[in-house]
């Protein structure tokens, strides 16, 4: 009985596979592209013919550019080592040092010690400070590799020794160096903050992308310049640091390259120890259409590769997960060639030349320059797509037996012994008393090591990182430009969000800054009432609008373009957030100060990305985050997690976040007009949340004199006809039932009230805070008055405020407000209904406002107890009902 391989016919196949085969072979031979090509070309034709073709998205554990098709190095590798040598000493010398004399200020030394050859490359041949007169490359720096960073900046001048003694050391009397990234602590220094990890590699992306929609749009020249992301292989456990891939292969970001330091040790074990991390992270990143350079073996390896003509190497390598990897690397030769080429003899053999220090050499890829330089060769020159650069490497690299230990995260310091071996393996012309205590070492500039330094980043444009932020010659429209939304609606009803896009609309008008505003929205853009905008400036689309639209008939239809102005993003406030940031730091980065304003839920805002907001913050962003449907009361029928009543309270935390709850256009107007002209025309670094609502209802003239009340957060919208006995505090829709709620006191108890808006209690206490610290540190000079104070002038009666949020709000308030303040709020979880039943149950409706008043001018003796039990159940308001913060 023959075989079927056996027949004539399929060894006939069998020859014709091998000169395909062959034929294929000398396509790759003479390039190694178009043998690419040539694939994706046969895999196209075969899916067309009903040929199943299998995706390969994880492809052999070794280099993706075989050493045939590696370019010779352009640098001079010797003196390169040295360099890096020497920087390797001064982030060791700064983080051990600072911890010998301050013990536990902290400091990382491994991860630079990882990521050392990876980012020399980069400084030395493909970090572009600039291109010609315009903006260079964006380097998202590790976080936990500061330390590197600023050794390298001491190298090249621009820090001193006092600088580097001081890292960690912010408040001494000297400049220190901040620990991680962080823009606000180093504004000449730092462009991105990082090290919250998972959101350098997001907003790298998004950064990317806005470069591209500058570009697009006419705001910004095109030029090679590209987005590199230096991020952990554990940093990719973080939702946030994958969860965007596939925005950068959608819209063909071939200005973005990731460089993933797989050192396979997160900080408390193996990343991935009983599998490969690469070989998952090469699956993700090929399967959401990267290109995928790994970087895995160094040049000491090629040779064991090329004796090998079995396959056996590789395949030892494959049966080996990271775990094992780890402990080869922590282990000397002997073990390792007793361990991973002792599992087979003719391995064993392989290697029988070499002596076991020769062994424990051999290199990982991630610190092989030529590997290194060939690959981001390769990646900046790609088109089409996104690159991700897969590298491995080893954490504590050169630290002697701390080296890939699970220690090393949290090694500070070394001992002398350790020092003392650092010091000799990198030949570092310091005495060991020096070495000791971490001394700084920088060699004269005139020698070879800083000429060469000098030179190479004079050739790219200059240092890097460095953030200088350029004169903006901005001029801000005066308030009288927004006079349709100060002159009220004229009795027509609308919503504060409508008010909104109506400003917008007019500022995307301006002949001015018109085309520097960046409208972001999620999703759900015509929810917010979008359709005229949408309509007016376009979506922006890279490719276009490739289809019909279905509504292509109407006069509002939808419409994408590649200069579209709208950035909507689909449903991801992380990735909104991250658009919100690359266009909030565009002034600095780009020199563009373009204007985002940034609508989303209310309730799906700043606890869904409070760490992206605070990172904002920090890299000095500006522009309005836009809060709409807003409110835990008003946007009804929605429910628990869609009404927020609590999103005041998280954006007071962050320091430059000015917040604001306005009930009227004419307050809108008034913010918006001040926060362009605060932001952009005197360079302040704040940015805005504002608020907006869905309840529709008339919009009222604005009075005279308001406007600085409206901008410091507090006015009297509508004094008592006669002297008042009580002030009632209204903000956002809640307004209105304070106004009811005026009118109820006056017309059914002949209490008279003062109304208040208040459209920010945030900025309320942080004039008061300000005001009491000057107090207190100037006890021999006439006290100063809160603006608070100030405003409410000599009323001296209980307060009632009301707002849609929790009642810690206006509570921020009580300390100088002591016993007369009521605080009436949302505190609790929602629920699904109407306005005029949630706002019962939260007690913030009409009735109760004025209840609480009655219900304290009594406790005041200033009303009959009795009176007020009356008029409690005269208003309707059950006094047993369930306390609604814990129903």
């Amino acid at each position: 009985m023959t075989t079927k391989l056996e027949t004539p016919a399929a060894q006939d196949f069998t020859e014709e596979m091998s000169e395909w085969i062959e034929a294929f072979d000398d396509v790759v031979a003479d390039n190694w592209e178009h043998g690419a090509a040539l694939l994706s070309t046969l895999r196209q034709r075969a899916r067309e013919a009903g040929v199943p073709t299998p995706s390969e998205t994880v492809t052999p554990y070794r280099n993706t550019i075989p050493r045939h098709d590696e370019v010779p190095y352009p640098g001079d590798r010797k003196l390169e080592k040295r360099i890096e040598a020497l920087i390797r000493w001064n982030a060791m010398a700064m983080v051990h040092g600072q911890n010998k004399k301050d013990a536990g200020i902290g400091g990382h030394i491994s991860t630079y010690s990882s990521l050392a050859t990876l980012l020399e490359v980069g400084f030395n041949h493909f970090f572009h400070a600039k291109y010609g007169d315009e903006p260079g490359d964006f380097v998202y720096f590790q976080g936990h590799a500061s330390p590197g960073v600023y050794g390298r900046a001491y190298l090249e001048g621009r820090f001193d020794d006092n600088r580097l003694k001081n890292f960690r050391h912010e408040l001494r009397e000297t400049p220190g160096l901040s620990s991680y990234p962080h823009p606000w602590l180093m504004p000449d220094f730092w462009n991105f903050p990082t090290v919250s990890m998972g959101i350098g590699p997001l907003n790298a992306i998004y950064q990317a992308r806005f470069m591209r929609y500058l570009e697009n749009r006419g705001l910004l020249k095109h030029t090679d310049r590209k987005v590199w992301a230096f991020l952990g292989d554990g940093e990719t456990d973080e939702v946030d640091t994958l969860g965007a891939i596939s925005l950068g292969a959608r819209e063909k970001l071939d200005n973005l390259i990731f460089v993933v330091n797989c050192n396979l040790q997160r900080l408390d074990g193996p990343v991935r120890g009983n599998k490969r991390i690469i070989d998952e992270l090469e699956g993700v990143f090929r399967g959401a259409g990267w290109n995928v350079i790994k970087v895995i073996w160094g040049a000491d390896w090629d040779a064991l590769f090329e004796k090998d003509h079995t396959g056996l190497l590789l395949r030892r390598m494959e049966e080996c997960v990271d775990g094992d990897f780890q402990t080869f690397k922590a282990k000397d030769g002997a073990f390792l060639r007793s361990h991973f080429f002792g599992k087979y003899p003719e391995l064993l053999e392989l290697v029988k030349d070499y002596t076991d220090e020769e062994l424990i050499r051999l290199h990982r890829g991630g610190h092989d320059a030529t590997k290194i330089y060939n690959a981001y060769k390769r990646a900046v020159e790609h088109k089409g797509g996104p690159t991700v650069i897969l590298a491995k490497t080893v954490k504590g690299y050169g630290m002697g037996t701390a080296q890939s230990r699970n220690a090393t995260h949290n090694e500070k310091k070394l001992t002398d012994d350790g020092l003392a071996a650092f010091v000799k393996q990198f030949d570092i012309p310091i005495p060991q008393e020096a070495a000791v205590h971490g001394t700084p070492y920088r060699p004269t500039p005139d020698s070879p090591e800083m000429q060469y330094l000098q030179e190479h980043r004079t050739a790219l444009g200059g240092y890097l990182p460095s953030r200088k932020v350029p004169e903006l010659n901005f001029k801000a429209p005066e308030l009288d430009a927004y006079k349709e939304w100060l002159g009220g609606s004229k009795g027509r009803a609308l919503s504060t969000t409508m008010a909104f896009v109506s400003i917008l609309r007019h500022l995307m008008k301006d002949p001015k800054i018109g085309k520097l505003i960046v409208p972001i929205v999620p999703d759900e853009g015509r929810t917010f009432g979008l359709e005229s905008a949408i309509k007016q400036v376009g979506i922006y689309a890279p490719e276009g609008q490739k289809y019909e639209p279905h509504d292509k008939d109407m006069l509002l239809s939808y419409r994408e373009e590649k200069d579209g102005q709208i950035l909507e993003e689909g449903i991801t406030e992380a990735g909104s957030m991250a658009s919100f940031t690359a266009a909030g730091t565009a002034y600095v980065n780009y020199r563009v100060p373009s204007i985002p304003f940034y609508m989303y839920y209310s309730m799906f805002g700043f606890q869904r990305i409070g760490d992206m907001v605070w990172a904002f913050a920090d890299a000095r962003g500006k522009g309005f985050l836009m809060g709409g449907t807003a409110g835990r009361t008003t946007l009804l029928g929605e429910g628990l997690q869609h009404q927020d009543g609590h999103s005041f309270v998280l954006s007071s935390t962050v320091p430059t976040c000015v917040s604001y709850d306005p009930a009227y256009a004419y307050e809108m107007a008034v913010v918006i007009q001040d926060g362009i002209r605060r932001m952009y025309e005197k360079g302040e670094n704040v940015f805005y949340y504002i608020t907006m609502y869905n309840e529709d209802y008339a919009m009222p003239e604005m009075p005279e004199g308001v406007t600085e009340g409206i901008l410091r957060g507090l006015y009297k919208l509508k004094p008592a006809t006669g002297e008042a006995a009580v002030a009632l505090f209204g903000s956002g829709t809640i307004l209105n039932e304070v106004l009811r709620a005026q009118d109820i006191l006056a017309t059914k108890f002949n209490i008279q009230a003062d109304v208040w808006s208040v459209t920010s209690y945030t900025e309320l206490r942080r004039d008061a805070l300000a005001v009491e610290r000057w107090n207190r540190l100037h006890p021999t000079e006439k006290e100063r008055t809160p603006y608070l104070l100030e405003a409410l002038g000599g009323f001296k009666g209980p307060i009632v405020a009301a707002s849609d949020y929790m009642k810690t709000l206006p509570d921020a308030l009580s300390p100088w407000l002591p016993s007369r303040l009521v605080s009436l709020g949302t505190d609790g979880f929602g629920r699904s209904d109407n306005r005029e039943h949630l706002r019962r149950h939260f007690e913030i409706n009409a009735e109760s406002i004025a209840g609480a008043a009655l219900s304290k001018l009594a406790r005041e003796g200033k009303l009959k107890a009795k009176d007020a039990q009356k008029a409690l159940a005269e208003l309707g308001i059950d006094v047993e009902a369930s306390d609604p913060a814990r129903a």
